[in-house]
């Protein structure tokens, strides 16, 4: 098996996770919070999803999904245009909701496809190349892929959590 074969293969397990946490689920249940500083399915599925979209595109010298196919107008967040998550607070974190989970899935699918039919082009000798100078050692394509697998990863793990959690507190 090639190592970009095992690449492509993790990023369809997260795609089942998501899946798995997301369809059949109430927006109620997607957008409530464990805690008031906790967050929430959405939130998870959304920061995921935007990573991957964000660390993707700039591999791929690509514009994201999230602008190109107007995943932004769909939301229609209050947030920056180009915020993915990251530095958050409780308060920021609340204002991304969505009505239903097929907006959450929607968007993370046009990624998700993005990033699959990006990975299978990739020949072996493409992931040693250097996609982030900013770090020591520089960043190749490589450790980038396996580093938005593993972030995605553990926010598709965190939702599953959070639905579990969820889901016993309301007797589901």
């Amino acid at each position: 098996m090639k190592a970009t074969e095992v690449i492509a293969d993790g990023f369809g397990r997260i795609r089942e996770i998501v899946h798995e946490v997301v369809e059949g689920v109430p927006a109620e249940l997607l957008n409530a919070r464990v805690d008031p500083a906790a967050n929430s399915i959405t939130w998870l599925i959304w920061h995921l999803t935007r990573v991957q979209d964000d660390h993707l595109a700039d591999a791929a010298d690509t514009e994201q999904v999230w602008d190109s196919e107007r995943w932004s107008d769909r939301f229609a967040l209050p947030l920056p245009a180009g915020a993915t998550g990251y530095g958050h607070s409780p308060r920021d974190v609340y204002t991304v909701r969505v009505d239903s989970g097929e907006l959450l899935l929607g968007y993370f699918d046009a990624v998700h496809e993005r990033t699959a039919r990006f990975v299978r082009g990739l020949a072996a000798t493409d992931l040693e190349r250097v996609v982030d100078e900013r770090w020591d050692p520089p960043v190749t394509l490589g450790v980038r892929l396996v580093s938005v697998l593993t972030d995605d990863l553990q926010h598709a793990g965190q939702a599953a959590f959070v639905r579990g959690v969820l889901e016993r507190d309301r007797g589901v």
